[in-house]
């Protein structure tokens, strides 16, 4: 998912925005010879994410900065372990510190959150997936991160997957309007996903021959009634209330994603250090 091209145009972005015209208190600091060694640790439990993007802050600074790893992305990290170690020049490492980071904390805070609401799904078959509620040019760190916690992926960008709203359905004039309208003009690859309030939007989205329905904001009970219309005929996804608390009862529901923003827009950054 994140090509060494990408990821290199990202950080380069962001070490420029970092360091601007020079770092003023590293530069007086030290000199081209001065070497250091630290390590990369972990206060907390979590999921570790992000090694790839970390290890190319340092490379892209120096070269020289040597790294070697003891966990890959998507391994459980307990409080106490150390994840990497760092050796080379100092004027680099001290340079980059903030930038990687950034990265891996907010890579791995993602990761992890995603793993608690996956493993609070628990025995059900549903899979908790994304939304497109990320954060502007860092949607593709994001995502990975999520896959690299043990959920699921949802559309990419608007070019993915028709997605027909409440506020389309308006527009159009009717669900069933609107799907035959998209079904004119789309690729034969794309699917289409319809948000349904209610039992009867359901069966008009059925009749259509939709490939996802959304049950959007519903009860407990009229989930497993949507369900069971549904009967294997689309993917069924549940929206709307989720969270750490909720999914487990939602997934009962027998739906097969339950999608959230809370994976990634509230999970909080992993508390990761660079220590001398």
């Amino acid at each position: 998912m994140l090509n060494k091209f990408f990821i290199e145009e990202h950080i380069k972005n962001a070490l420029n925005e970092d360091i601007g015209f020079g770092d003023i208190t590293t530069d007086y600091l030290t000199t081209e010879s001065d070497m250091m060694s630290c390590t990369l640790n972990t206060r907390v439990d979590g999921i570790f994410c992000g090694k790839d993007v970390f290890e190319g802050v340092f490379k892209i600074l120096s070269p020289k900065v040597e790294i070697k790893f003891y966990f890959n992305d998507g391994d459980e990290i307990k409080k106490g372990d150390k994840i990497a170690d760092l050796t080379g020049p100092a004027r680099y490492i001290l340079m980059g510190e903030r930038t990687a980071l950034n990265y891996v904390q907010r890579m791995s805070g993602i990761a992890t959150e995603t793993n608690k609401y996956q493993k609070a799904i628990g025995e059900y078959k549903a899979k908790i997936v994304d939304t497109r509620k990320t954060t502007p040019g860092f949607r593709a760190f994001e995502k990975y991160s999520v896959k690299m916690g043990g959920g699921s992926l949802h559309r990419f960008n608007l070019a993915d997957c028709a997605m027909i709203k409440d506020n389309h359905i308006k527009f159009a004039g009717s669900l069933t309007k609107a799907v035959n309208k998209l079904k004119q003009h789309i690729s034969h690859a794309h699917k289409i996903e319809v948000e349904c309030d209610t039992l009867e939007q359901v069966k008009e989205a059925l009749a259509c021959g939709v490939d996802i329905i959304m049950f959007d904001n519903m009860d407990l009970n009229t989930m497993k009634e949507g369900v069971k219309l549904v009967a294997g005929k689309a993917v069924t996804e549940a929206s709307g209330n989720v969270n750490i608390n909720t999914v487990h009862d939602i997934a009962s529901t027998g739906v097969d994603v339950i999608s959230s923003s809370a994976i990634v827009a509230k999970a909080p950054t992993l508390d990761l250090g660079l220590d001398m």
